[in-house]
């Protein structure tokens, strides 16, 4: 079974950013950066083939978010709840890839009730969830053309919705350059 897999930004988006990533450190240093932006509503969908980086990015959102419990691919559980640990939202880590339907097989998860107080974040959900909210962040990691050895990947984050627009995503951009950016599209 080929893997699902969009390289494309979103056309539906208000704004795209594309970085480059080097290392699972830094993958895992952008959600951390990424969950300051985040609160609870937001829909966050995660593209790329696997071991892309997916998982690696929502460890950070975890860590940025400050939830209970490690995050780990909910492969075979579908879902994992994340409560916080202090004030900030709980975190649903989603992994739609064995979820043939759209959003009427993933009823059963409840997500539409989670979403008013939680960070909801699904891989592979990329005609599944998008129902859920008017408003979401899309993520495309995508490897290296090349050697499979190498770590760098190029991330572009899509905002999609009155919700995201460059103010929130340009923040993302490396200041202290350990996250080099390739562009922005506005």
């Amino acid at each position: 079974m080929e893997a699902p897999h969009s390289p494309a930004a979103d056309p539906a988006a208000a704004f795209a950013t594309r970085l480059t990533v080097d290392s699972p450190r830094r993958m895992q240093e952008l959600g951390r950066r990424l969950a300051a932006l985040l609160r609870p509503g937001d829909l966050v969908m995660l593209s790329g083939e696997l071991g892309a980086g997916k998982t690696t990015l929502t460890r950070g959102l975890g860590e940025g978010l400050g939830v209970r419990g490690a995050v780990t691919s909910p492969t075979f559980v579908i879902a994992r709840v994340h409560p916080p640990l202090g004030d900030g939202p709980a975190l649903v880590h989603v992994d739609a890839y064995r979820l043939g339907g759209g959003l009427d097989e993933m009823e059963d998860l409840d997500l539409d009730v989670s979403l008013p107080d939680s960070v909801i974040v699904v891989e592979w959900g990329d005609g599944k969830v998008e129902e859920l909210s008017d408003d979401r962040l899309r993520v495309v990691i995508e490897r290296g053309v090349g050697d499979t050895d190498d770590d760098r990947r190029v991330v572009t984050l899509s905002g999609i919705g009155g919700r995201w627009g460059q103010d929130e995503l340009t923040g993302l951009l490396g200041h202290e350059g350990n996250q080099p950016h390739e562009s922005q599209d506005g």
